[in-house]
């Protein structure tokens, strides 16, 4: 990466599996510095970790003294049983703070992870959402309402700190043999739940193309919003088929309360607003970040498909 940062880069999250899939492309090219509550025990001995809270106040010592390029922000939480009040404070306030350190302390370049799912599934949505659309998920999910202010606080911090570029990108669902997420769970499922008479668009991006474009973000020039995209698009049932999945047909109006009691009770993990999901589109626009920012995921449609077999 010729191109990219000229000096260390500090990653938040980094002992998430994405942190280090990015970490682990990274740290060949540039210094790589790690913040994250986590351990990180399997990491290159070049790596330099740093086991805190992402809202301490040592955590500007890193900045102080490692004179960092560049800042990818992974910290975030997303935990459906979390306490809002402390998912709110390590999401938000945490992403608060750590943008603030890195005006204080002249970074270039900040990229933030967010989601398209900030978009939320919804019946009117057309077939592909662009980057200037409402952000409305929180009008029926209300526990993604941190991601959402998160993204929003990001996209102040671009108005308000021209001179930081600052990249924000929203990919679609990520699946991936190391990804622990709603969608990657629900595609684990033998038998998984579908609503009679929906068959929804879908899009899949394999985590190590997300770690790629993380990277990618890191270039020159680069700032914005963008929607990251996957290899295609897919009705749902074609997804199952290939992944050889059983599914199980229920009515809408069965299946949602069924849903709550079950989450409710701590018998599933998906909250009952993550039937929107299998219910109705939410498909994203990429071609900004393939025009803008040269992004093409490497791995095939069937590759990331059945990346959540392995």
């Amino acid at each position: 990466m010729s191109d990219g940062p000229g000096g260390p880069v500090l990653i938040t999250g980094i002992s998430g599996h994405l942190g280090r899939a990015v970490a682990r492309q990274l740290h060949v090219e540039v210094p790589v510095i790690g913040l994250d509550r986590r351990p990180f025990p399997d990491r290159p001995k070049d790596i330099e970790h740093h086991a805190l809270d992402v809202r301490k106040a040592r955590v500007e010592e890193i900045f102080r003294h490692r004179r960092l390029d560049a800042l990818i922000h992974l910290g975030i939480v997303h935990d459906p049983r979390m306490p809002f009040s402390q998912a709110h404070s390590f999401n938000v306030l945490g992403t608060r703070k750590i943008l603030d350190l890195a005006v204080r302390h002249g970074l270039r370049k900040v990229v933030v992870l967010s989601s398209a799912n900030v978009y939320g599934p919804r019946p009117e949505n057309s077939n592909f959402l662009t980057e200037e659309m409402p952000l409305r998920a929180a009008d029926r999910f209300s526990d993604v309402r941190d991601l959402i202010e998160l993204d929003m606080l990001a996209q102040s911090f671009v108005w308000r700190h021209p001179e930081v570029e600052t990249v924000i990108l929203r990919p679609c669902n990520i699946v991936g043999p190391t990804v622990r997420n709603a969608p990657s769970n629900y595609l684990r499922l033998e038998r998984p739940v579908t609503v009679l008479g929906f068959d929804p668009m879908v899009q899949l991006i394999h985590e190590e193309d997300v770690a790629r474009a993380l990277i990618l973000a890191l270039r020159p020039g680069a700032r914005g919003v963008y929607n990251l995209t996957g290899p295609g698009e897919v009705p749902l049932s074609a997804v199952l088929r290939e992944l050889g999945r059983r599914p199980v047909p229920l009515p809408h109006l069965l299946l949602r309360p069924a849903l709550r009691r079950l989450f409710a009770a701590g018998l599933v993990s998906f909250p009952p607003e993550e039937l929107d999901h299998i219910l109705y589109l939410c498909v994203v626009d990429g071609s900004r970040a393939a025009r803008e920012l040269g992004w093409a995921p490497r791995h095939t449609l069937r590759e990331t498909i059945r990346s959540v077999l392995a």
